[in-house]
């Protein structure tokens, strides 16, 4: 493969030395999410979404609980104009929450932007273009005065618009230099310091600075490097919100945002489940439940995770992966035996610590092995977590049998069934359910029909008996001549019925 045509960034771009603090920082408060599902995330989509899946998402994302939200690009459809419309007509925007709209330096765009706006309680203007020297001098063909020119020429218009409106108050203003990643950061904070005096910010109306990784070309923390530059060097720091957007181009995304967030950024831009152009925006539910496994409040609730997804794809008309770090079908399944027997020794300790501390189950702390959260937090159930095929154990079969049908087996009978289990599983190449696995433990272990005892000698090596939600359960292990085996016995005459099972299957 020709890599050479290839350069790395560091010949691209130059990041400034810095005594870097954000190794050692912590992330203790979650920033502000801002979905961008309804603008980045709509225009990455074959087919956009229409106003009524725009609307059910638009309520998905107030439901859910973010505050600030991206919800078109309005001078860049009529689709896009109309449902900005609909929201301020319909006064559809809580009073928690702030729209944003996305509008480029041209002059006509943003008239046409704040046509759209007009009417909504409170509004975020975002002004864009891209600053780098590739996009300046490919796509825009102009220098860095000229740029800089187009910038405060648009900016100086928004601040004439929104003074027009009937709340001037009413609207902030946000600035992204796209492909800020590549772009040198003394022309940057130019920009960014310009705007921030050229719109009066201040900390009770500051400005957003919004800083893109378009397109990511470098390790997560040569992003961190960046992003901690700006947040010691921006001028009247205190009347910046200073924000990112990652893209997911390298598949670092996630560890771009967080990193940044170690370094100084309080604000971040993405989609739920990380749609967008290319690899897509970066994921906000991966970040927020990356948070929340570390016991930071997320300031969102997925508590119904499977709604938000189901929802999502619906509007996006593109599915989650299986695998998707906690929302996926998948991600909370152990199909293993020894993740299976971890996983099943690690609830059943946790029941049992919940007893000894007084509290319901759902409130005690949680260390499950391989189960970074509990599963029923995000709205899944129990009886996912643990399935069966032919590479699973004897802790997982045993789980299951338990779980759903009350069978506590024997610890020497396990391995004995999980063969059985693993022929039935390797002969179908399929999965067992919790079921089937229950309809093969009565073939394989109660014999219901009259056991001939003959002139056999049986010794009988172990006897186990419990109850059932549907009565009683009993397993005996026999050796009759030489042969051992298991058997299963239910109802009454339980005990009777596990023996002379056992018997018949030594025999046979």
């Amino acid at each position: 493969m020709p890599h050479h045509r290839y350069r790395p960034f560091h010949e691209r771009v130059n990041v400034p030395v810095v005594d870097r603090s954000w190794p050692s920082a912590r992330i203790e408060r979650a920033p502000l999410w801002v979905p961008v599902d309804l603008r980045d995330g709509n225009q990455a989509l074959a087919e956009p979404m229409d106003t009524t899946r725009k609307g059910r998402f638009f309520d998905l994302l107030v439901a859910t609980g973010f505050k600030e939200i991206e919800v078109g690009y309005p001078s860049a459809s009529r689709a896009d104009f109309d449902f900005v419309r609909r929201l301020a007509a319909a006064d559809a925007v809580p009073d928690d929450v702030t729209p944003v709209v996305f509008t480029p330096a041209r002059s006509e765009l943003i008239d046409r932007t704040f046509e759209a706006i007009e009417g909504l309680p409170r509004a975020v203007v975002h002004l864009y273009i891209a600053t780098s020297p590739v996009w300046r001098d490919v796509v825009l063909g102009r220098d860095r005065d000229q740029v800089w020119r187009t910038v405060r020429e648009a900016a100086e218009r928004m601040a004439r618009r929104a003074s027009s409106l009937a709340s001037p108050g009413s609207v902030r203003f946000q600035f992204s230099p796209e492909t800020f990643n590549l772009t040198e950061p003394d022309f940057v904070l130019e920009l960014c310091d310009g705007l921030t005096e050229l719109w009066d910010a201040s900390a009770d109306r500051p400005v957003t600075h919004n800083l893109p990784a378009t397109v990511e070309i470098a390790t997560p923390n040569v992003y961190a490097d960046q992003i901690e530059y700006l947040h010691r060097n921006l001028a009247r720091r205190d009347s910046v919100i200073l924000s990112v957007h990652p893209h997911n181009d390298r598949g670092t995304g996630v560890a771009c945002a967080e990193l940044a967030v170690l370094a100084g950024a309080q604000r971040v831009e993405g989609c739920l489940f990380g749609n967008g152009e290319r690899t897509g925006n970066v994921d906000l539910v991966t970040l927020a439940l990356n948070l929340y496994s570390q016991g930071v409040d997320p300031m969102v609730d997925f508590s119904d995770l499977d709604a938000v997804r189901n929802t999502v794809e619906h509007c996006n008309r593109l599915p989650v992966h299986p695998r998707h770090p906690y929302a996926g079908e998948l991600v909370h399944t152990a199909f293993s035996g020894t993740h299976q027997d971890a996983i099943g020794k690690g609830l059943a300790h946790h029941a049992r610590r919940a007893a000894e501390l007084g509290v319901p189950a759902a409130q005690a702390p949680w260390s499950v092995p391989y189960l970074p959260i509990d599963p029923a937090d995000v709205g899944r159930s129990y009886e996912a977590v643990i399935r069966v095929n032919s590479q699973s154990g004897k802790g997982g079969v045993a789980y299951l049998l338990h779980t759903h049908h009350g069978l506590d087996l024997p610890s020497r009978m396990r391995p004995d069934f999980s063969r059985v289990v693993q022929e039935a599983a390797d002969d179908s190449g399929r999965e067992l359910t919790a079921k089937q696995l229950y309809e093969l433990f009565l073939v394989t272990y109660v014999v219901d029909a009259p056991v001939d005892l003959g002139a056999h000698h049986v010794d009988v090596l172990e006897h186990v008996e419990h109850p059932t939600p549907d009565g009683t359960v009993a397993y005996a292990e026999c050796r009759v001549n030489g042969v051992t085996a298991w058997g299963a016995g239910t109802g009454p005459a339980a005990s009777a019925q596990a023996v002379l099972s056992a018997v018949d299957r030594a025999v046979r």
